[in-house]
C-alpha cells in the first residue's frame, strides 16, 4: 500500500479497495486548445486560473487544489466537446454566478467565448455553462450547502449501477 503524500487538509484518503491499480489521488486531466497564448489569456484573465507553460505545446492549470489540467495545443486537430464534458468552477454565492454570467456575455467577444447558456438551478446547483474559444465547456456554479464534492461522496450511492455484460472468454466460446 502506498502512503498518501498529500497534506491532510486537502485530501480524502481512499477506502480499502481491491482494484488492480492503487492510486492515492486523481492528479490531473487534459483538454485541448487551438493556440496556447489565447487560451492562457482566457484562463488567467477571465476564469482566474493559475497557469504555467511547462512544455513546448502544453500549459498546466490549477486552482485551489493539488489537481491540475494539462492544456495541449493541437491546432486544427482539436476535438470539440459536448456540454456534458465540462470543467466545474465553484464560486461563493449565487450573486457571483450571476456576475460571472453577466461578464461572460459582456466579454464574449474579447475572450472569443462561443456560447453562454442561461443560468439555471439544476441538480441542487445554481450555475451556467459556457463554451470557450477551444470548444471546452466550463460550469460556473454555487452550491448552497458548501462543497458539492463532499455531499456527493458523504451521501454515497443512491442508485444501483448496472454492470455491462462481459464477453464470454471461455475457450469453448472461441471459434
Amino acid at each position: 500500500m502506498t502512503t498518501n503524500p498529500l497534506p491532510q487538509d486537502c485530501r480524502v484518503d481512499p477506502p480499502a479497495r481491491s482494484s488492480i491499480v492503487q492510486p492515492y489521488c486523481l492528479g490531473h486531466g487534459t483538454l485541448e486548445c487551438f493556440e496556447l497564448g489565447a487560451s492562457r489569456r482566457f484562463y488567467e484573465e477571465f476564469l482566474g486560473i493559475e497557469c504555467v507553460h511547462h512544455a513546448i505545446t502544453a500549459l498546466s492549470l490549477r486552482l485551489g487544489m493539488r489537481f491540475h489540467i494539462v492544456c495541449v495545443e493541437v491546432g486544427d486537430q482539436i476535438h470539440p466537446c459536448n456540454v456534458l464534458n465540462h470543467w466545474g468552477l465553484d464560486v461563493a454565492s449565487a450573486k457571483e454566478v450571476d456576475e460571472a454570467h453577466a461578464n461572460a456575455l459582456k466579454f464574449k467577444d474579447k475572450y472569443k467565448i462561443r456560447q453562454v447558456l442561461d443560468v439555471q438551478d439544476m441538480h441542487g446547483v445554481y450555475s451556467f455553462y459556457l463554451e470557450d474559444l477551444d470548444h471546452n465547456w466550463w460550469e460556473i456554479q454555487y452550491y448552497a450547502n458548501g462543497f458539492v464534492h463532499d455531499d456527493y461522496f458523504d451521501f454515497g450511492d443512491r442508485f444501483e449501477t448496472r454492470a455491462s455484460p462481459q464477453p464470454d472468454a471461455s475457450p469453448a466460446a472461441t471459434p
